[in-house]
């Protein structure tokens, strides 16, 4: 018995109290957020047949404190139709389309 409570209590050591992974990739989440708002928007005002056949996915890479880069692919099952990056200033709320 005294094993099994070790056991159960021995993990909680080593966790810190009041962890939060959101400190770590507050840029990211933010970024995504502020694009996924404008994109939706912008989808919005399109095809109603053509936003429900295609699906996009994000993906947010830090840059610094500020800056982060979005990269937002729309797919039709297994087919990538369109990929669209963003650089994104979080501190400014800033979204400016990168065209390669």
């Amino acid at each position: 018995m005294k094993k099994l409570i070790a056991f159960i209590l021995f993990p909680f050591l080593f966790i810190p109290y009041g962890a939060k992974a959101n400190d770590n990739f507050s840029v990211e989440i933010e970024a995504l957020t502020l694009v996924m708002e404008k994109y939706k928007d912008d989808t919005e005002s399109g095809n109603k047949l053509e936003k429900e056949d295609k699906k996009p996915s994000y993906m947010a890479l830090k840059q610094d404190e500020c800056n982060a880069t979005v990269e937002v692919t729309e797919k039709t099952g297994l087919e990538i139709v369109n990929t669209e990056s963003f650089d994104v200033n979080v501190c400014l709320k800033e979204i400016y389309k990168v065209i390669n």
